[in-house]
Order: C-alpha cells, then structure tokens, then sequence
C-alpha cells in the first residue's frame, strides 16, 4: 500500500509519462476539428502553427499536492491586511463604476472587489502562460481532453470575434484568463462589455472584467444585499447526527433548534425567510456557519468552501475590522494525501463505502466517515482531521484488520 501511495502523490517525471499519441498526431486530428468548428484559417495558422507542448502543464495537471492547507491558513493569506488595504484603496478610488455595476448587475460590489483580489490580486498577477499552448498540451495529454479541446475551440471564436489576438492571450496554466480569470467558453458566456467600446477586455480593463465577474454571478443566481454567510453558534446538545451537509433548511428552522448568531445580535425577519446550510469546514470544534444562495453562487465561480469564504471575509473586512469569532482546532489540521487514501482505504475496510480510494476527500468520503462517526459515538461532523485519522486507524488495528 505505501509503494501505491508513493506512486499516487509523486511528481511525475513528465518525460517517463509516454502519450499514446505524438502531439503531432494529435494536432493532426485536431486542427480539421477546429477548422470546421467555424474558425477561420488565419485563425487556425496563428493557434495551431509551430506550436509545441508546453510540458509543465502536464506536470501541474498529474500532481495534487501532498499536504492540504488548513482553512485558517488559507484565510491569513486570502483575507490579509495587504490584500484587504489594496481591496480598499481599490474601492475608494473606483466607487462611481462600482456601484454602476452594482446596480446594472445586482451583485454587491464588494464582493466583485474580493473575488477580483482572490483572483489575480486586483489585477497584478493575472499569470503569463500561453493559453493556447497550455490548453493544447492539457488536449494532447488526455485526461481532460474533451475539455481542453471545447476552451480552445471557445478561443478561436474569441479570435475571430475580435474580442482578442492571438498574442494576448496569456493566462494560468490550466487555461484561466485575465484580471477575473475566466476560462474562455466562459469569457464567451460570460464577459461583459462595462464601457460599451465594443470589446470585452479582461486583461486591461477593470470595468470589462468586474463587471464580467458580476454577470456571471449575477446568473448563478446572486442576490443584492443578501446575506452570503453568517458565524453561527450551535447550542451545546445540537444533534449532528441527521446533518446532511448538502441539504438547506429555512433559517428559522435553525433558529428553532437553538442555533444563534455568533456577533450575538439577532436573526433580522428577512434572514429567517432564507434557506441556508450548515456549514462545519473544520469540524464540530471549529467555527460554525450557515450559507445562503449568494453562497452557492460564489460556488459557480469556484467550486471551493474555501474560495467562498475566503471571498465573503474579505468583503467584510473592506469595511472595517471583522473577524470570525469561532476558535479554530489547530490541535487538528487536516490529513495530507496519502493519509486520505490510508483513511478511505481503512473506512472500506471496516465496511464504509467511501468509494474507489484516490487520495482525494469529496463526498463519498465525507459520507464514509460520518457514518464511522456515528455509528462509534463520534460528532458526526464529517471532518477529516488528524484525531479523526487516528480513530479511524486504531479502530481498524484493534479489529485484526491490517488494511492490506
């Protein structure tokens, strides 16, 4: 098991990983797919001509990271005091077209101002990768090639369209573009032209790209002044053990099982009418929240607990001092890789299904591991943290069962 593990969580030497096809056999067979998808020839020569694989990105692609970062560590940086002054100034210097997007748009303001500081630190690190040259090497290299072959098809059209040339399309490794780093099937949804110049541009233009930020927002369903997420504290007897942590309830409910603000003030008439979810990223003993739809939104943009409340505090502290108030269990850090798929490789063992072990905690696990929790009188929290790890791992020792 730990020789699979080891060659699970290694950096793949690249050269080693043989393609079952040449790049050039690949561009061969994409480049007639490309061309009859509507773009130009001019516009196939300047994507596809000379264009070799740009290796890293395969690299990037293949490695998940071995330790995973606990959430308060996470906030420190995406919530910092430099990007939180920078968001401000930002702010201050920018209000007149942030509330004219605000109010075309439907999405507070502040919240366009933190995804834009989570994503490219406000427009300074917008990454300086080749969009085209990432996105094909990822195409070639298979894993996500349908995917890759639909951005770079989405990156034609942008070409054709005028909406960029060829040679300013740079951006991250995985294909994301400009100050809000959209892929480019979603630029073409998405983007939105603030000035009315006729061209939509991410890359230079703060309007264009907030207010590109805040229609997608804005069609995932966001709500102006809304609330996104709310620190809550759960009474002391709060029964975990029906917690689905996917599934809303109205927040009066809540309420009506003792569940409280955590700025000790109290539910506003209109709060109660929203459905939200009980949030525990860090477990029973760590900070608790309930998030609402404008949550869910933010998921659309980054699928990541994380993300979402990275976003959501740093929109709080624009205006003033804020702070989450729950103590968080730095005593209990989340499992790395490798401990995962020991974990999911134990909870199988001891009859939980957390489906095919990978490494990688999503839902199945989750499930998996609250199941354990509640069937060994653990809070059914669902958190994979080091105490949890060793329970999980003692049980399965004391069972005669050496996970092999």
């Amino acid at each position: 098991m730990r020789l699979f593990i080891a060659v699970l969580l290694a950096v793949w030497p690249v050269a080693a990983q043989a393609q079952e096809e040449s790049f050039a056999d690949w561009l061969a067979d994409f480049r007639p797919r490309l061309e009859a998808s509507g773009a130009s020839s001019s516009t196939v020569a300047a994507m596809l001509d000379g264009i070799e694989p740009e290796l890293s990105a395969i690299e990037r692609d293949r490695t998940q990271p071995e330790f995973v970062r606990p959430l308060w560590e996470y906030l420190d940086i995406a919530a910092s005091g430099l990007r939180v002054r920078n968001g401000a100034d930002e702010i201050a210097g920018r209000r007149g077209m942030l509330t004219n997007i605000e109010n075309r748009f439907g999405v507070d303001y502040e919240i366009l101002v933190a995804v834009w500081g989570l994503e490219s630190s406000y427009g300074a690190i917008q990454g300086d990768r080749d969009v085209v040259q990432s996105l094909a090497t990822l195409a070639w290299e298979g894993r996500r090639r349908s995917w890759a072959e639909a951005q770079l098809i989405a990156v034609a059209r942008m070409i054709d369209r005028g909406y960029a040339t060829r040679d300013e399309l740079y951006g991250s490794w995985a294909g994301a573009m400009g100050q809000t780093q959209f892929i480019p099937e979603t630029y073409l949804a998405r983007a939105a032209d603030f000035d009315g110049d006729g061209h939509i541009d991410i890359w230079n233009n703060v309007g264009d790209a907030l207010a590109s930020s805040a229609n997608l927002l804005s069609e995932a369903g966001w709500t102006r002044e809304a609330p996104v997420v709310v620190e809550v504290i759960l009474p002391d007897a709060f029964d975990l053990t029906t917690w689905n942590p996917g599934a809303a309830r109205m927040t009066a409910e809540w309420s009506m099982r003792g569940v409280t603000r955590a700025d000790g003030t109290d539910w506003s008439a209109d709060t109660l009418m929203y459905a939200s979810r009980l949030n525990l990223p860090a477990g029973r003993r760590g900070p608790a929240f309930l998030t609402f739809p404008n949550f869910q939104a933010l998921m659309r943009y980054n699928n990541s607990t994380s993300y979402g409340i990275g976003v959501w505090l740093l929109s709080q502290r624009f205006n003033g001092e804020f702070t989450i108030r729950g103590d968080w269990p730095e005593d209990d850090p989340p499992i790395t890789r490798s401990q995962t798929l020991a974990l999911q490789e134990g909870l199988l063992e001891l009859g939980y299904n957390p489906g095919t072990p990978d490494g990688m905690f999503g839902p199945n696990t989750r499930r998996a591991l609250m199941g354990f929790q509640r069937d060994n009188g653990y809070p059914v929290d669902g958190y994979a943290g080091r105490i949890m790890y060793d329970q999980v791992i003692a049980t399965l020792a004391a069972s005669g069962s050496t996970g092999d």
